[in-house]
């Protein structure tokens, strides 16, 4: 039987695969009667199985160390539901939704739309991650518009004392929708108890090292790297306008 793109409503959940998924790793009665009860409480009306990740050969946005996201349904129509595993190391998803209202605060990450002890509800994104967006766009303007939003976008997260904490490495973190709007995600690890570092960060991904900084030299020429890398330094030091618009100049992104 193939599941890409199967609607399941709540009352059906609690046939397999799709009660594995709900309570991953492994479904027990108690287990599923609790969350069944969340989700109702949550105004989840069915779950859509389709992404490229697999769960079971069932299709799924996607897979972490705390839980699986895939596509929900409520009376206000399509949303995204981070389910946490039975074995994550956290017991509940408060603290990520608090993070996450945080980044809402200053613009930054998908909306949210309601959590409970084992679920937390998002807006969806309907689009690619960034390197896939990469390797489908070639045009320059487009290019540095995104990138300088998702500079500000951590620019703003800076400022707001939230270190999302995962940007030094984010293949996985920014997600760019069909209007080419850029959306940093997955906010499971952020904290407002460390430095911010989401500039200096990210500015390391997309234009220091690593395949995504090759990627874009390719389509943007190269950028003095020594000359990037003393720029973040001031920045570090001093995390004002005038240090992060030098940030931008030196990569080319007015």
């Amino acid at each position: 039987m193939g599941f890409r793109g199967l609607v399941v409503s709540i009352e059906k959940l609690c046939e397999e695969p799709f009660a594995s998924i709900v309570c991953y790793p492994k479904a027990s009665e108690g287990e599923m009667l609790k969350r069944l009860k969340e989700l109702e409480r949550l105004g989840v009306k069915a779950l859509e199985f389709s992404g490229e990740k697999q769960v079971f050969n069932v299709p799924v946005l996607g897979k972490g160390c705390v839980g699986m996201v895939v596509l929900a349904y409520t009376e206000s129509g399509k949303i995204a539901l981070k389910i946490r595993r039975v074995d994550a190391d956290r017991a509940g998803m408060q603290r990520e939704a608090e993070m996450l209202d945080v980044a809402n605060g200053v613009n930054v990450g998908p909306k949210l739309l309601g959590v409970s002890n084992n679920f937390l509800l998002m807006q969806f994104i309907d689009g690619d991650l960034l390197p896939k967006w990469l390797e489908k766009h070639k045009g320059k303007k487009r290019l540095k518009e995104v990138l300088r939003d998702v500079l500000e976008q951590c620019w703003r997260l800076d400022n707001a004392g939230l270190d999302h904490g995962e940007l030094s490495h984010a293949p996985k973190h920014v997600l760019v929708n069909c209007e080419n709007k850029a959306f940093i995600v997955d906010f499971e690890t952020a904290s407002l108890n460390r430095k911010p570092s989401n500039v200096t960060s990210i500015a390391q991904f997309l234009f220091i090292s690593g395949a995504i900084a090759e990627q874009i030299t390719r389509k943007l020429g190269a950028k003095n790297k020594n000359a990037l890398i003393e720029a973040l330094k001031r920045y570090k030091l001093d995390r004002n306008r005038l240090n992060f618009e030098q940030i931008l100049e030196v990569c080319s992104l007015f």
